[in-house]
């Protein structure tokens, strides 16, 4: 579906929903519990300005190196 269509199947079942009182009630703790999942989704999230932050701190930060895949591990699971 299009954004478009998505909007006028929403308005429709919107108008379907409008004429009881108990459907609207649904409805709304429906959307609440959607928004809701979406806005701790987005709260994980980080600003063009938290990133660069981050970068610059890593870039500062001490540089590890290893030989080989066993000394990553090793060091892992040391943390």
């Amino acid at each position: 579906m299009t954004n478009i269509e998505l909007h006028q199947e929403l308005f429709r079942q919107l108008a379907i929903v409008a004429g009881d009182e108990n459907l609207m009630r649904k409805t709304i703790e429906a959307i609440k519990r959607i928004v809701g999942k979406k806005e701790q989704q987005d709260t994980t999230k980080m600003t063009r300005e938290q990133f660069i932050e981050r970068v610059k701190q890593a870039e500062r930060s001490k540089t590890l190196h290893f030989e080989h895949v066993e000394d990553i591990d090793q060091y892992v699971r040391s943390l």
